[in-house]
C-alpha cells in the first residue's frame, strides 16, 4: 500500500504572548529576527520570554486510503498537525512528506474570500488544487445540490451564516479532485441531517474514491463509526495509535 503522509519527528514550538497566529510569514520573520541576533518582531512587548511545544517530536505514518481520526483534549496538538499537514505554518523541527493535492477544511469559512459569492470561491479553490476551469464546471452541479444553498450561490459569502458556510466548504472539499482531505471539527456547526450526510460522503470519498482522510473530532461516536485507525494526542505528544474503538477507550480512560 503507498504512503499519503510521511510525518518525521515533527514539532512545533510558539512564544508565549506572540503576537502572529503561527503563519508562515510569521515564522519566517521570528526565524530570521533570531538568526540576525534581534527581537522577535511577533513576540507582545513587555512580554515574558517563554515557549511551548504545541507538538513534540511526533511521527507518522498514513496510508493512501486509509480514513485516521485525531482526538485529544482541546490544547492537546490537534489543529496544530492539521495546521502544519496543509501547509499553513511550518514545523520548528522535523519533516513532513505529502502525496497528492489536499483539501483542508479547518474552520468555518477556510479559504473562502467573503467579499466573492459562493461560485465565485468554487472556482477559486478548484483553481488552488490546479484543476482547471472545465473541471470546476463540471462538478459545479453536484457541488451546489450537495451543500444545499441554492439561490444564495451568487450571494457573497461575507453575507452566509456559519453552518452555509460549512456546509458549502464541506461540499468544495468534498467533491473537488483532490488526493487528501483535512477535517478539523467542522461538522459540528452544520445541522444533524447534513452531518449525517456528510459523513456519508467522507466514507465513499475514501473506501470507494481511495482518497486518504483525516478527521478531527469531540465527537466519538463519528470517529469509531468513520476511521479506520486513531490516534491520540495528549499535550503535543501522540500517546495512542490504533484501531478507533482502542484509542476512544485509552482516550476516556485519561483522566480517570
Amino acid at each position: 500500500m503507498s504512503t499519503a503522509i510521511q510525518v518525521n519527528h515533527v514539532s512545533k514550538r510558539y512564544r508565549r504572548g506572540q503576537i502572529g497566529y503561527g503563519t508562515l510569514q510569521a515564522d519566517l520573520q521570528s526565524h530570521w529576527a533570531a538568526l540576525r541576533g534581534r527581537e522577535d518582531p511577533n513576540r507582545r512587548i513587555g512580554a515574558k520570554d517563554g515557549s511551548f511545544l504545541a507538538l513534540d517530536d511526533v511521527s507518522l505514518t498514513v496510508p493512501a486510503g486509509e480514513t485516521l481520526g485525531i482526538i485529544g483534549r482541546n490544547g492537546a496538538g490537534k489543529s496544530t498537525l492539521l495546521k502544519l499537514l496543509s501547509r499553513i505554518t511550518a514545523p520548528t523541527e522535523g519533516t513532513i512528506d505529502l502525496w497528492g493535492r489536499v483539501s483542508a477544511l479547518l474552520e468555518v469559512g477556510t479559504g473562502f474570500n467573503l467579499q466573492m459569492t459562493g461560485r465565485e470561491n468554487v472556482y477559486l479553490n478548484g483553481a488552488i488544487l490546479g484543476m482547471t476551469k472545465r473541471e470546476i464546471t463540471d462538478k459545479l452541479d453536484s457541488i451546489i445540490e450537495f451543500s444545499e444553498i441554492g439561490d444564495f450561490i451568487d450571494t457573497p459569502v461575507k453575507r452566509y451564516s456559519s453552518g452555509m458556510k460549512v456546509k458549502l466548504g464541506f461540499s468544495v472539499a468534498a467533491h473537488l479532485t483532490c488526493e487528501i482531505m483535512m477535517m478539523d471539527e467542522v461538522l459540528a456547526v452544520g445541522d444533524a441531517a447534513f452531518r449525517e450526510k456528510s459523513q456519508a460522503k467522507l466514507r465513499e470519498a475514501a473506501r470507494d474514491q481511495g482518497r486518504t482522510v483525516l478527521y478531527v473530532s469531540h465527537n466519538l461516536d463519528s470517529v469509531k463509526a468513520l476511521c479506520d485507525r486513531c490516534i491520540v494526542l495528549d499535550k503535543g505528544q501522540l500517546v495512542f495509535d490504533g484501531v478507533p474503538d482502542a484509542a476512544v477507550a485509552y482516550y476516556l480512560g485519561q483522566g480517570s
